[in-house]
């Protein structure tokens, strides 16, 4: 299925993703964006390609294996943990194959968790470098004015949500970092739920937007 998606993620994180630099919670964005996007995905495919040729050219053609190093490899793959079956992705779900393969399932598999005014959050686990969380917001509600210690991306998987700078459909992904300040609204229409990852902690202004965010953890 193709999707009319207008904001994209920038060449800097794709090509930061093909080299493999990004945090986990990153990855995940650019893997989950990728899936839906076909101008991003072609984007990330040449930059695998340049990087392959690279590292083809940095490979002396003389350089002969030590004994033994067959048997040494299939040994210790032969070790290895043992790969479970792969999840089979749910057709038609709200969340893309990536998003799916991560928390396990489809929307039913998400433990959910009430942060005020209607909206749920679901903190997933991720390296400590920046974190990642699915985002519920009720049809027409907004999220706290806040601004940014450092970048977040957010993309839309089911609904929209406008704030001063644009409209978000199913797709997008809002980049805001520290000269970003802004009011997310959902759109009257549909409940809006999305992907966000951020780097560092959000910059409320009020003072009950501060306190909860002690305890969400955004």
């Amino acid at each position: 299925m193709e999707y009319d998606i207008k904001h994209h993620l920038t060449d800097d994180i794709l090509m930061a993703y093909a080299a493999g630099t990004l945090p986990e919670a990153f990855n995940l964005m650019v893997a989950t964006h990728v899936s839906l996007c076909d101008a991003c995905r072609a984007e990330v495919e040449s930059y695998d390609a340049v990087g392959g040729e690279v590292l083809a050219l940095d490979v002396p053609d003389d350089v002969a294996l030590a004994p033994g190093s067959f048997a040494a490899t299939m040994a210790l793959i032969a070790g290895g943990p043992v790969q479970e079956a792969p999840l089979v992705r749910a057709p038609g779900s709200i969340l893309p194959g990536p998003l799916q393969d991560y928390v396990g399932g489809d929307l039913d598999s998400i433990k959910w968790r009430a942060i005020g005014l209607g909206v749920k959050q679901a903190i997933l686990p991720t390296s400590r470098e920046a974190s990642a969380r699915l985002l519920f917001i009720p049809a027409g509600a907004a999220m706290p004015d806040h601004g940014h210690h450092g970048i977040e991306m957010t993309m839309v998987l089911q609904g929209a949500f406008q704030d001063e700078g644009d409209y978000f459909a199913r797709g997008d992904v809002e980049m805001a970092d520290s000269d970003t300040h802004h009011t997310p609204v959902a759109d009257i229409h549909e409940d809006c739920i999305c992907l966000a990852v951020t780097d560092a902690p959000l910059q409320f202004q009020g003072l009950i937007p501060k306190i909860a965010q002690r305890f969400a953890r955004i």
